[in-house]
């Protein structure tokens, strides 16, 4: 197989990552919307309905896979539970410290939670590629909460030290679960398991969980015609087609990849703010979303593989993502 032929399922996942990444980028810009609405209610309604609509569309594939999902229900149940953490965690993060460092700290280290994951429990290496690309996107991601910070922080409404503290801690939460959830979803497609059983059982269990948290918050959401259409956006759009496409991506991409490209969700959340809700993003930020698009392109973009004498290599790697089923065989390495 030639090596364009080999990098296409990869760039096919890359994009379904991407476009995932896009919707949940207007996430922040829906929640404007529903100012009364805390941050345990949004997360508990966003990620809590749409996880139980994947498992319910999922529902034929989940029972014809009933076996497998049995027996890989530590990766299943690890998988719930980080789901319904990363919502509370994030949403709390952004409250608390500030959208742009809850975003940068819950988003921006997740690539590296995931890396690490996969490090120690699949004995995964890290490429220069991919480490160049992180390293690109990190920074960019960090030059965007410095923009939004300067624009946004005054000395009359700096949050609290503790606040902050407190936000920034949970946004490291956010990132840990969202890269556990990552990392069970793909490992268990990379045990035959099809992306829609595979999701839906994880975000199925994981949206019960977040129930009770919603029972208990979500007053708000069902006050006003407004406040129950950004849920119902939420819940629809970003997490339930959002997450369809994220595992669908997670069938030809690594975690620590997805996770990568997925640091294109601030830089769109930055762009719908100024385009949207009428922000004005400085130079320092139109810079950090240029080093994100150049961290993309360089994990996109196809390899050149050549023949070896010694057979064929496989090119699959953290920098331009690879099939599940090459997942057992790098892992070896």
């Amino acid at each position: 197989m030639t090596g364009v032929g080999r990098d296409r399922p990869a760039r096919t996942g890359a994009l379904c990552v991407l476009t995932a990444s896009v919707l949940w980028g207007t996430t922040g810009t829906a929640a404007t919307f529903a100012p009364d609405v805390g941050p345990l209610a949004i997360g508990a309604a966003a990620m809590g309905s749409g996880g139980l609509l994947q498992a319910l569309t999922a529902a034929p594939q989940i029972t014809r896979h009933t076996v497998g999902l049995r027996k890989q229900r530590g990766a299943v149940l690890l998988g719930a539970a980080s789901v319904a953490v990363y919502p509370l965690a994030f949403y709390s993060s952004m409250h608390l410290a500030g959208v742009a460092a809850g975003t940068v700290v819950s988003i921006g280290a997740a690539p590296l939670a995931s890396a690490l994951i996969e490090r120690v429990v699949d004995g995964r290496r890290l490429t220069r590629r991919w480490m160049l690309a992180a390293t690109l996107g990190l920074l960019g991601t960090v030059l965007l909460c410095v923009a939004e910070a300067a624009h946004t922080t005054d000395g009359a409404g700096r949050a609290s030290t503790a606040r902050t503290l407190l936000g920034i801690g949970l946004g490291i939460i956010a990132a840990a679960t969202y890269a556990l959830y990552s990392w069970a979803a793909h490992r268990l497609i990379s045990r035959q398991i099809p992306s829609r059983a595979a999701m839906g059982a994880v975000f199925g269990i994981g949206g019960l969980l977040l129930l009770p948290v919603l029972a208990v918050t979500g007053a708000p959401l069902i006050a006003s015609w407004s406040n129950a259409a950004v849920g119902t956006y939420m819940a629809l759009i970003p997490m339930f087609a959002g997450y369809v496409l994220f595992g669908w991506g997670l069938a030809h991409v690594p975690a620590s990849t997805a996770t990568t490209l997925s640091l294109l969700e601030p830089a769109v959340a930055a762009v719908l703010a100024v385009l949207v809700v009428g922000e004005r993003l400085p130079a320092t930020g139109w810079a950090g979303i240029t080093l994100v698009i150049t961290c993309l392109a360089a994990l996109t973009t196809p390899t050149s593989t050549r023949p070896s004498p010694d057979g064929p290599r496989d090119s699959a790697d953290h920098g331009s993502g690879h099939p599940a089923k090459a997942a057992s065989i790098t892992s070896k390495q």
